[in-house]
């Protein structure tokens, strides 16, 4: 049992809270807010809601996009892992069902910023441009699947004074459908999809927003 009664979320999504694990603190601990997973089924529509809850809970979706292909039986020093943060199990909190990954630190031994927070302050700039590229070519060469990649979804690594991106949420197929992760051709094409929208939100990122991002991203398609 992970307890989190004396601790503080370093950081909150819609859906969950994210925890420094108290007695391994390379470690984070993603729990659901209180009451979401229920909230989230009442809003969606009544064919969505037939499958039950699980659909709703982001740690089980995000055990699920660990347990893809491109995921099995890597071992711990495969390049999967370069850009990812490794996977520890789902485990019981004080707060509940826990999502346990890795806690990527920046060189002070914080929670490293997200790309998004990047963009604010630096911009589209030579290291992280080149970052993303490197990123880009990572997803290509192992064939992880990644739902619509957001800078929130990413943490900015500096190593040995370059930064490097790695994924924290959002693994996974943006489709139910299985042909990205098991058809060769289809997988190609769905990772190239993604990276054109990886792109496109980047340069929505660091623009003037006079249009919002569904807006842009309609534009895009």
């Amino acid at each position: 049992m992970i307890d989190l009664s004396d601790q503080q979320p370093f950081a909150s999504g819609g859906n969950r809270h994210c925890y420094r694990h108290p007695l391994e603190p390379t470690k984070c601990v993603k729990v659901m807010r209180a009451g979401r997973i229920a909230e989230l089924r009442a809003r969606a529509p009544w064919y969505k809601r037939l499958t039950g809850s699980a659909r709703f809970d982001d740690n089980l979706r995000e055990q699920a996009g660990y347990s893809q292909r491109a995921l099995r039986n890597q071992g711990p020093d495969s390049r999967v892992w370069h850009h990812l943060a490794r996977w520890y199990g789902l485990q019981q909190s004080t707060q509940g069902r826990a999502a346990v990954t890795q806690l990527i630190l920046d060189e002070k031994g914080r929670p490293a910023p997200t790309l998004e927070r990047y963009l604010q302050k630096h911009g589209l700039d030579a290291p992280i441009r080149a970052a993303l590229e490197r990123f880009a070519q990572w997803l290509v060469e192992t064939g992880v699947l990644t739902k619509n990649i957001l800078p929130h979804n990413l943490v900015v690594q500096m190593r040995q004074g370059t930064p490097e991106l790695v994924v924290i949420d959002g693994l996974g197929r943006s489709s139910q459908l299985l042909f990205p992760e098991w058809l060769g051709i289809s997988k190609r094409h769905y990772i190239r999809r993604r990276i054109q929208r990886m792109w496109r939100r980047i340069h929505w990122e660091v623009s003037d927003k006079r249009l919002t991002w569904k807006e842009a991203e309609h534009r895009g398609t």
